[in-house]
């Protein structure tokens, strides 16, 4: 068919069209990928759900092409906007190439244990893919990317083993709500190919920061491990030395462990979750630091209320490090109000002196949300705030401007004068 112009130029595409709003037109042209369902004007030939669709303005300008769903409030996701891109599986092929590069070359020696493909921000949306060794751990939300699951996976395992690594294991966690939007059931299990292992154990053992981790990537939370927080658990484990540390949410002991093997003095590490604690010792007891670590099952709200009503051990050195507290811009505010009386109660415990490590992981909670949250509760807390460090996720979870989805980790390392 022969398509509008695009710059002057006529293109010949095999896809089906819509036309959006201009408000969608601004919103693409700024880089961001999404079409929301509300902002689709008309719709040429039918598109098969799953399948290519080209964008066009209300001028007929072509904005992009990417993956159609009408069961989706994001009725399209874009892929490309260069008109060469055939969206074959050498197009695919070309992009899982890159992601690789990119991490190989960002990541160092740490390509070992990272996220490999990072959803919009490696062009391939609704997709994740973490790195565990030689266990491929991968997440599917996107009706598009899950019909080329097989083909993904191939590429994948292919350019990984041309860099010398051989995958033993690909299992998606594919449970999330968000598929039943885009009309695809929940999974979990084993992906079965040649060369693969279709019944794992469900474990694998890592090393991040010099720290062994056994990672649950059947029943653990996400994909078993939270990569995202490499570095910023290493920024934390440099401030530990000698301190008595309060780690919060401590899930299976990442910060509690780096801060012990950093030569902090004590710590203690509270979760509300017995398994997760199961797990963080198995953790303590595989790196020799059993015995500078206590963990402490309780809700953080409520031990870090009896610790101050009760007035009982003193801690110099806090991580605050929970779950995200909103998951959708309807609930931000009643975020902020949780994230600020957590903030308040670390505070408030501190001595003049003391550190504070904090983070939100919540893409709602904007960097500028979470700042002022944080000076209100050093406000209510009667503090000031010494900032040693603002930083995000780690570079394998690369923050692709225009999309603010993409930047969620928000992480700052205070002193409390």
């Amino acid at each position: 068919m022969i398509s509008p112009k695009k710059g002057g130029a006529d293109m010949t595409r095999p896809f089906s069209q819509l036309t959006v709003t201009d408000k969608a037109a601004r919103s693409l042209r700024q880089g961001h990928p999404w079409v929301f369902a509300g902002e689709v004007l008309t719709e040429g030939d039918p598109c098969p759900d799953g399948e290519i669709v080209d964008v066009y303005t209300k001028k007929g300008r072509w904005q992009g092409a990417g993956f159609y769903n009408s069961h989706s409030q994001i009725r399209v996701r874009i892929l490309s906007r260069n008109t060469n891109d055939r969206m074959d599986e050498a197009f695919f092929a070309r992009r899982i190439g890159y992601a690789l590069a990119y991490r190989a070359h960002v990541m160092g020696r740490d390509f070992d244990n990272c996220r490999l493909i990072f959803g919009e921000a490696d062009g391939f949306p609704g997709w994740t893919v973490d790195r565990f060794g030689d266990v491929l751990v991968s997440e599917v939300l996107c009706l598009g990317i899950h019909q080329r699951r097989e083909m993904l996976y191939a590429q994948l395992r292919s350019q990984l083993e041309k860099l010398g690594v051989q995958i033993r294991v690909v299992y998606e966690r594919s449970e999330s709500a968000l598929r039943e939007k885009e009309g695809l059931e929940r999974f979990k299990g084993a992906y079965a190919a040649p060369g693969l292992d279709a019944e794992p154990d469900g474990h694998v053992e890592i090393c991040e920061n010099g720290i062994f981790y056994d990672v649950d990537y059947v029943n653990g939370q996400k994909t078993g491990f939270f990569l995202d927080q490499k570095y910023n658990r290493a920024a934390a484990a440099r401030l530990a030395a000698g301190r008595n540390v309060l780690d919060c949410f401590t899930h299976t002991g990442a910060f509690a462990l780096n801060c012990a093997a950093a030569g902090a003095a004590k710590v203690t590490a509270v979760d509300v979750s017995a398994e997760a604690l199961l797990q963080a010792e198995k953790n303590a007891r595989r790196n020799g630091l059993s015995d500078r670590i206590g963990f402490v099952k309780a809700d953080v709200f409520d031990y870090l209320t009896q610790l101050a009503r009760d007035r009982g051990e003193r801690f110099d050195y806090i991580v605050l490090d929970p779950p995200a507290f909103t998951k959708s811009g309807a609930t931000v505010e009643s975020a902020r109000r949780g994230y600020r009386e957590i903030n308040r109660r670390a505070m408030q415990l501190l001595p003049r002196g003391g550190y504070l490590a904090t983070c939100s992981c919540s893409h709602f909670m904007t960097p500028e949300l979470f700042r002022a949250m944080l000076s209100d509760a050093a406000g209510d807390a009667g503090v000031s705030l010494r900032q040693i460090e603002e930083r995000r996720q780690s570079p394998d979870h690369p923050i692709l401007w225009g999309v603010p989805e993409t930047e969620y980790l928000k992480f700052w390392l205070f002193q409390v004068v």
